[in-house]
C-alpha cells in the first residue's frame, strides 16, 4: 500500500467533529462495501497497519474492521476527492463487510416510480 504523505493528510478537510467519510471499495470488483467515518487517529492507524480502522460515532471509540469477526480489510490504496473531504479506501476484504453477513452493506434497493 502506498501511504499518503504528510502534505496530503494535512490537506484533508475533517468536519467540525473531526471526522471524514470513508467509502470502502473492493479493489478487485469495485463494489462499494461500506461507508464509515475516520478521524485523524483512525486514519493514522490505517496507514500504519495497512488494515482499516474507523471511528464509531455510536460508541465514541476506534474500531478495527474485523477485529472481532476476522473480516479484516487490507488496504490497497487510499484516494481523496477533489474537495479533500471524502476518502475512497480500496481494500482486499477477508470476508463480508456488513455486520449482517452480507458481502456489502448495500444489498437493499429502493423502488423507483416509472
Amino acid at each position: 500500500m502506498k501511504k499518503l504523505d504528510n502534505r496530503a493528510t494535512g490537506q484533508l478537510k475533517f468536519d467540525p467533529h473531526g471526522l471524514i467519510p470513508a467509502v470502502v471499495q473492493d479493489a478487485a470488483t469495485k463494489d462499494v462495501l461500506m461507508v464509515a467515518w475516520m478521524n485523524a487517529e483512525s486514519l493514522a492507524r490505517t496507514l500504519e497497519t495497512g488494515e482499516t480502522w474507523f471511528w464509531s460515532r455510536s460508541r465514541s471509540e476506534l474500531w478495527h474492521k474485523g477485529g472481532t469477526s476476522g473480516n479484516t480489510q487490507k488496504v490497497v490504496k487510499i484516494c481523496y476527492d477533489c474537495d479533500a473531504d471524502t476518502l475512497l479506501v480500496q481494500v482486499e476484504p477477508a470476508g463480508p463487510a456488513c455486520h449482517t453477513g452480507a458481502q456489502t452493506c448495500f444489498y437493499r434497493t429502493l423502488e423507483t416510480r416509472k
